[in-house]
């Protein structure tokens, strides 16, 4: 735990058990660990990513052995396809245990297979372990760490067998050591340090001469994107060319204060579901994972440009239609700022005012016929439009993602907008908001489906009783902590993502075997752990209560029903609305 913190190590989450004891009060008895505690692996997994996604570097979680350890799973998996660095410690039976018949054992080496970085199983404990052996567990710490922040980042399992006695023992160094003073490896120390991956004068000057050579460029922004400089970086750059970004609802770039001088486009799932009234591009310069909308990928491959540059430092592929023309693994703020440099200022507004001209056109029809009916879809705009500045906005998988993609307009207000979009799963996302909530102590609104919303119940036992439970007297969140969080749940009675597919015209078996309306009325589960429940009635009464519920610091759980198959229908209908508008203005 010392190399673990040293490391960089700040926070564990811990789903209770007796084999892993000694890590648990390890974590506990360290001061500069702050201590999380969830009684449901597959929640506590999904928390501790939260919290790694908005801290951006990694969180330790704690697990007994047997099933304890696969529930980490889903929650690893999506820590891997996203990029996201986790330390999975999990407590294991001794080796002659293994494969014996012991209650509660199973094969845990390697458990998680290519869904980790790194996994590794460490030595059990002795009395007279010889000091290369605690130097090994020391570097292990900080390699483990390392592994899990590197690139690219992602999950990695450090699998530790003990045998009982489980609990301190009196004069055993290799328990609860306290201020270490009698340890062999207080003084050791392993940092390392890694720098910024950086290109050649040779590259960034072909960079250059390609971009200067093809004015009509499109900037494709996808999920997960630098933090930090880099959307500022981004958007200084695509002024300097005159180069529009099509930026994904969380790419980091569609809402900031960048967007009040730049063209940032966010209508594209519309209107590129028909023929564009201006020329083909003739460079497309790609950031981030593969964009979430289904239309702009569609016409990404459809399109010829010359030139489709990739640049993403952490190396992972990301172009599921294979085009990139170059991929650059580089540091992407870096090459952002060191173009700025290069490039000349260019006139380029024939180009931007013909692609920008399209996108407002979108906005200003759908803000006329979006909200009359209201409809799912629309609730999402209000949540953009009512969150104060600085605020945290999760969106659930399958339908809320898409409605965001769809009809979250670009806007200079600085939101934080966040999605498991690495697996897409619909499992833990309530955990997922609530850990990103903890790091960020700011506003959070989760906008969940009924099926993302039953799958994670379990994980509502973070705010239990209206109050943050599970933290220890060293955490930084507080058990009185009042920030508002909401959870916007959208109840259409079954998995209505499924009315989009061609397998929606086949009824039977369509809605009892896809759909699947399941009839359960949330409000007393919610109401079982303390949280309260209000269900809106309307456009008007929806907004009221999210009013309320910004300006009371109460966590909530609103929800809107509505009808999947209306829902729909009323999606397609603007599809078709604002395809019609912009032929005829065309």
């Amino acid at each position: 735990m010392d190399g673990l913190a040293q490391a960089g190590l700040t926070a564990v989450v811990i789903a209770p058990g007796s084999r892993s004891t000694p890590l648990t009060l390890a974590f506990e008895s360290h001061p500069a660990i702050n201590v999380f505690v969830h009684l449901d692996e597959r929640s506590a997994g999904f928390y501790a990513l939260g919290m790694s996604v908005a801290l951006d570097r990694p969180v330790a979680l704690v697990c007994t052995s047997g099933t304890a350890v696969a529930n980490f799973l889903p929650a690893l998996v999506e820590a891997r396809m996203s990029q996201i660095p986790l330390l999975a410690l999990t407590a294991d039976r001794p080796h002659e245990l293994r494969h014996s018949g012991a209650n509660q054992t199973i094969d845990q080496v390697k458990i998680y297979g290519d869904q980790v970085l790194w996994s590794v199983d460490a030595p059990v404990p002795q009395p007279d372990a010889p000091d290369v052996v605690l130097r090994h567990l020391h570097t292990l710490a900080t390699r483990a760490y390392t592994t899990a922040n590197g690139l690219p980042k992602g999950p990695v399992q450090v699998n530790f067998p003990f045998r009982a006695p489980l609990e301190p023992v009196n004069g055993n160094r290799l328990t609860v050591i306290g201020n270490q003073s009698d340890s062999p490896i207080t003084d050791y120390r392993l940092p390392i340090t890694r720098g910024l991956i950086t290109l050649p004068d040779a590259h960034l000057d072909f960079l250059a001469d390609t971009i200067q050579a093809h004015p009509r460029g499109l900037i494709v922004c996808g999920p997960r994107c630098p933090g930090g400089e880099f959307p500022a970086a981004l958007a200084a750059l695509a002024r300097q060319v005159g180069y529009p970004i099509l930026a994904d609802p969380i790419s980091g770039l569609r809402f900031g204060e960048w967007v009040a001088d730049t063209a940032v486009l966010s209508a594209y799932e519309t209107y590129l579901q028909t023929a564009v009234p201006w020329p083909e591009p003739q460079l497309i310069l790609r950031f981030g994972a593969v964009p979430t909308s289904k239309w702009l990928n569609a016409y990404l491959d459809k399109i010829a440009p010359a030139y489709r540059l990739h640049i993403r430092e952490n190396g992972v592929w990301a172009d599921d239609s294979h085009r990139t023309t170059h991929f650059i693994q580089a540091n992407e703020t870096a090459v952002c700022q060191q173009l700025l440099t290069r490039l000349p200022q260019r006139d380029n507004g024939e180009w931007v005012t013909a692609v920008t001209s399209t996108e407002k056109q979108a906005w200003q029809t759908l803000e006329t016929h979006l909200y009359e009916p209201y409809f799912d879809g629309a609730v999402v705009t209000d949540v953009v439009d009512l969150l104060p500045p600085q605020a945290t906005l999760f969106m659930g998988n399958s339908s809320p993602i898409r409605h965001l993609d769809q009809y979250g307009r670009a806007q200079s207000k600085p939101l934080f907008a966040y999605a498991s979009r690495g697996a897409s799963g619909i499992d833990g996302n309530i955990s997922t908001a609530l850990g990103i909530h903890a790091v960020r102590q700011r506003p959070l609104v989760a906008v969940l489906g009924d099926i993302t919303f039953y799958h994670d119940l379990n994980g509502l036992l973070h705010v239990a009783g209206g109050k943050w439970q599970g933290t220890s007297d060293k955490g930084r969140v507080t058990s009185d902590h009042q920030l508002p969080l909401i959870i916007v749940l959208l109840h259409n009675d079954g998995g209505g993502i499924f009315n989009r597919l061609p397998i929606a015209n086949m009824e039977p078996p369509f809605t009892k075997l896809f759909l699947t309306p399941h009839g359960l009325d949330f409000e007393p589960a919610v109401r079982m752990f303390g949280l309260d429940f209000a269900r809106a009635d309307g456009r008007t009464h929806f907004r009221q209560l999210l009013r309320d519920s910004l300006a009371d610091g109460r966590p909530r759980v609103i929800e809107f029903r509505s009808h999947n198959q209306t829902d729909d229908q009323r999606r397609r209908q603007l599809n078709n609305i604002v395809i019609q508008f912009i032929k005829i203005e065309e």
